[in-house]
């Protein structure tokens, strides 16, 4: 840590109800206002519209007070050995130099100290954090994102810890070294200082709240938020898991490179008021980069947010709540691999953390928690040189179905992370050579479920130009599962048709597929899956989606047993007769529903899907030879075996 660095303590006073009040919601909306400078400010538009980025503002001690991901501070300091003074920024990009705090090297890391008073009175008094999504950081393929890349040594440029400004002054020699290692240095700059004019904001309010009520107050009013969130955990741990260990596993289809499927499995159980996560049993790390380099400080805040968002959603997300989290998280596997495993298409498993999460919690309180969603972050990169020779590079974040869920029918076209938004057409037309000819949910992909499944999109585009196109997907071989009697959501697929006529499946993750003007790519996502038996949604609410092309009048029938005439009217004795006729045929209701078994569906994957099944994943040998050393060295010397090569 800075040796330098006088941290404020927190003073033990009360705070009255009105004061915590109006400072917990100058923070939420001092949050809110991060996010409106850098949306007016960056350029790439997986930014400025899409909103890939995450803002935080912590105590002097690091944990969050606001914010999404989770405190990242405090694993910085352990490690900082600089002096750290009033306007230095400190920049980086390298998730293994902050143990996962930003998962991809794509992902630029802010971190902005607040001080507050004068000369020797002058005290740190918190921190203002932002991350976002880079468009490009250098490497082999425009967009940074490989996914035939082996090691992060392939994906691109990894920054470490680093001032970009130093006591206000910006540090000209690590910003030319970064832009001259990217393929749009202009937009990678206007992206980075956006980042950093978004913290300079925070820094600002937060200064102007001591300012107003003093700093005493301020810091009193900060501890007392993580306190409350604190209690309220605890109470919402023991109504909602289990003391017996519950376990639950669920799949990331396939790496980039054909192996697959890889489990990840979690445990879950309680003692007391305190809660335990335990990886054990997820699968070795994998070649390919679904690595997930996951932080412990993150997975709590991921557990926290589904806990919270579930339950209770009026509990202020911050880090108050970590005491009470402990997490096993085994070395060498999917979601802590062993440097220098390449990291770049990790949401596949980022995602497929909060299904494994609604799984496990499902068996002890099924009727509150939701089905499996489409599971990833489904990317479209497309870059070239246009007509007069300029490179262009757009990278899409598209969407699936959300899944049904206690409080009602899963989303149709809706991203996981709640905060993120598409991509106008308007606006892809305009700046990039390409088309938009479809954009629209697809009929049936939801579950059946009596909350049905959010479906998900088909988005076709037409290609201008020369150049190239990748693909991040998943959930093209495991479909997403229903939950306490739901039925599975439907699997994503794309289609690349050419000029000619020929349609080709590509695979879910693909890089470098040359494009010609008028070629075409059918995106297709994932549904979601369905909530609770279709055959007890309401008659009306599936007439409903029938009628706006939600639902087929075929599905209608066989899976919510809504008998509809040619108007589309209902024929109730007709549809009574048919639920009880399916109802009959169907048995007992299934906990979970994840469609055929694994093995059937590795068997039929390519009459099914047009793609081949994955092989059978194959542990990574330097892995493992480090795991082993690791754990050789950490028994007592006269106990090692020595080896002799």
């Amino acid at each position: 840590m800075a040796t330098n660095l006088k941290i404020a303590s927190i003073p033990q006073i009360e705070i009255d109800p009105v004061t915590l009040d109006i400072i917990e919601n100058a923070l939420k909306n001092t949050r809110y206002e991060m996010d409106a400078v850098l949306y007016r400010t960056a350029m790439s538009p997986v930014i400025r519209e899409q909103h890939d980025q995450f803002p935080m503002i912590t105590d002097p001690h690091g944990r969050m007070i606001v914010g999404q991901f989770g405190s990242y501070i405090a694993g910085l300091l352990d490690h900082w050995n600089q002096t750290i003074e009033p306007g230095d920024v400190i920049l980086l990009s390298d998730p293994y130099l902050c143990g996962g705090a930003i998962s991809h090297i794509n992902d630029l890391l802010v971190m902005l100290p607040i001080f507050y008073g004068e000369g020797e009175h002058r005290e740190l008094i918190g921190w203002a954090s932002m991350f976002g999504h880079a468009q490009d950081v250098g490497g082999p393929l425009p967009g940074s994102l490989p996914t035939n890349a082996t090691t992060i040594f392939g994906e691109g440029l990894r920054l470490p810890p680093v001032k970009i400004y130093e006591r206000g002054k910006l540090n000209r020699a690590v910003l030319d070294i970064m832009l001259n290692n990217v393929r749009q240095p202009e937009m990678n700059r206007a992206d980075l200082m956006a980042i950093i004019a978004s913290c300079r904001t925070a820094e600002k309010r937060v200064i102007e709240l001591c300012d107003r009520f003093g700093k005493d107050v301020y810091l009193a009013a900060t501890q007392a938020l993580l306190d409350r969130t604190y209690r309220a955990m605890k109470e919402l741990i023991v109504r909602n898991l289990p003391e017996e260990p519950q376990s639950f596993e669920d799949y990331v289809d396939d790496d980039g490179l054909g192996n697959g499927p890889f489990k990840m499995k979690l445990t879950i159980w309680r003692e007391g008021h305190e809660a335990y996560f335990d990886w054990t049993g997820t699968d070795p790390q994998a070649m390919g980069p679904i690595n997930f380099y996951l932080n412990e400080s993150m997975f709590k805040m991921f557990i926290g947010v589904y806990l919270i968002m579930v339950f209770d959603p009026q509990i202020l997300f911050n880090d108050g709540f970590y005491p009470l989290l402990h997490v096993t998280m085994p070395k060498g596997s999917l979601i802590q691999p062993e440097f220098p495993a390449a990291l770049g298409c990790r949401t596949h498993a980022l995602t497929r953390l909060f299904d494994v999460l609604g799984g496990a919690l499902a068996k002890r309180a099924p009727e509150f928690t939701t089905a499996a969603g489409y599971g990833t972050s489904p990317y479209l990169l497309y870059s070239g040189y246009d007509k007069d020779g300029e490179f262009f590079y757009l990278m899409e974040i598209n969407y699936g179905g959300i899944p049904g869920r206690p409080i009602g029918d899963g989303m149709d076209g809706h991203s996981w992370w709640p905060l993120f938004t598409n991509i106008p057409t308007e606006y892809l037309e305009s700046y990039y050579p390409i088309r938009i000819e479809r954009y629209t949910s697809i009929m049936d992909s939801g579950g059946a479920g009596f909350h049905r499944g959010g479906n998900g999109i088909e988005k076709i585009y037409t290609f201008l130009e020369p150049g190239e196109i990748s693909i991040h997907d998943d959930r093209w071989l495991t479909p997403p599962w229903g939950n306490v009697g739901g039925k599975p959501g439907s699997r994503s697929t794309k289609i690349l048709v050419r000029t000619d006529g020929t349609r080709k499946v590509l695979p879910s993750k693909c890089d470098q597929i040359a494009v010609e003007p008028g070629d075409q790519l059918i995106y297709r996502t994932a549904g979601g899956g369905g909530w609770k038996d279709s055959l007890t949604r309401p008659a009306e609410a599936v007439q409903r989606d029938v009628r706006y092309g939600l639902v087929s009048r075929e599905k209608a029938l066989n899976d919510y047993g809504v008998v509809l005439i040619d108007t589309l009217d209902i024929d109730m004795a007709a549809t009574e007769a048919k639920r009880a006729e399916l109802a009959a045929a169907r048995g007992e209701i299934k906990g979970f529903d994840f469609g055929p078994p694994l093995e059937e569906l590795l068997a039929n994957a390519e009459v099914e899907t047009g793609l081949p099944a994955p092989r059978k994943p194959q542990p990574v040998r330097w892995a493992m030879a480090r795991a082993a050393r690791r754990e050789r060295m950490a028994q007592p010397a006269e106990q090692r075996e020595v080896t002799v090569d």
